[in-house]
């Protein structure tokens, strides 16, 4: 799969002149790569689109416009673009009180390891997650995990011939499911398989 390279990005100058309307194209793309699963996670599955954007969005925010910053920005989220053979997402844990955002995660040390996706007729796929750094605590775990779920060659096959696609958690503190995921979601996932 192709990752974000150099010269797909465009200059801050034109780059402020396009924004609203390549953020517009973003956000209804991702629409269709979102999975809430239960009240209060979402997976919001990567690709190159998501992270192209993405870039250009910290490109902007951080006034980075020397080559070496740039370099540096491709090189932190180009691990989020899929690479053919598995899905990458950011997994987030939301409430809106902080108080019982704390209290919950306290509660969900581990979450993001009981994360998994599932192509039908095959086992479910466990998340490898948060390969950049820890993200939990003895005290707690985050509300942000960055995970990947790989697939065998059967099973990418499978979603590409039209299998359904579920995801889930299994965690004591937090147990949901989307089995399967809307059409739309599926359509798009199968996008990031060679």
């Amino acid at each position: 799969m192709k990752k974000l390279s150099r010269d797909m990005l465009y200059p801050l100058e034109q780059y402020a002149r396009m924004r609203n309307e390549f953020r517009v194209r973003v956000m209804e793309h991702k629409t269709h790569r979102r999975v809430p699963v239960g009240p209060h996670a979402t997976l919001y599955f990567e690709d190159l689109f998501t992270m192209h954007y993405q870039v250009q969005e910290m490109l902007r925010a951080e006034r980075i416009f020397e080559e070496e910053g740039i370099l540096e920005e491709i090189e932190a989220y180009n691990p989020l673009v899929p690479d053919g053979a598995n899905w990458k997402a950011t997994f987030m844990i939301q409430y809106d009180d902080e108080g019982e955002r704390r209290t919950a995660l306290a509660r969900m040390i581990g979450i993001e390891d009981r994360v998994w996706v599932k192509v039908d007729g095959h086992e479910h796929v466990w998340a490898v997650a948060d390969e950049d750094l820890e993200r939990e605590n003895e005290q707690k775990t985050s509300s942000v995990h960055f995970l990947r779920f790989e697939l065998t060659p059967a099973m990418a096959a499978a979603a590409k011939a039209g299998a359904a696609i579920g995801v889930g958690i299994e965690h004591p503190a937090y147990c949901h499911q989307v089995d399967p995921v809307p059409d739309d979601v599926r359509v798009s996932l199968v996008q990031d398989i060679d």
